[in-house]
């Protein structure tokens, strides 16, 4: 008896069934790329708001410290000296601009900010199943 005669004798909706399942893997896909965009638009936001920040932070601690007496690069060390704030900013910003770049995404986004504390829980859903228990531990142990 094949797949085919079971279900035709089993009274399901064919047409039914095959739309359901194209609409399930319609809503699969439109919600890994709905998780790819909001991750981009976090991303993005992040960066922004991070490299704003830092970089306001160094200009505004620049402009209180004096040219010292001695040591001064010159009108280089000034020409120069934004494009270096402006690389601290970058690697501040990507080290840990996320901290303070999250409260105001979930309220600039609410949308992608739940669609990716949704994400968040699958995945760490999904990491505990993987993790191996205490019985697995103690295979291992030697006596």
């Amino acid at each position: 008896m094949n797949i085919a005669s079971t279900l035709a004798s089993a009274n399901y909706d064919l047409p039914q069934v095959s739309t359901s399942a194209n609409r399930l893997r319609a809503e699969q896909s439109t919600s890994s790329q709905s998780v790819k965009n909001a991750e981009r638009v976090y991303d993005a936001f992040s960066k922004f708001v991070g490299e704003t920040f830092y970089g306001q932070m160094t200009k505004s601690m620049r402009s209180t410290v004096d040219k010292p007496a001695y040591f001064h690069g010159g009108r280089g060390e000034e020409v120069f000296q934004s494009q270096l704030d402006q690389q601290l900013a970058q690697e501040w910003a990507e080290q840990s601009g996320d901290r303070f770049a999250e409260p105001m995404f979930e309220q600039a986004f609410p949308e992608h900010a739940q669609v990716l504390r949704e994400a968040r829980q699958a995945a760490n859903v999904a990491e505990t199943k993987n993790a191996p228990s205490l019985q697995d531990l103690n295979g291992l142990r030697r006596y």
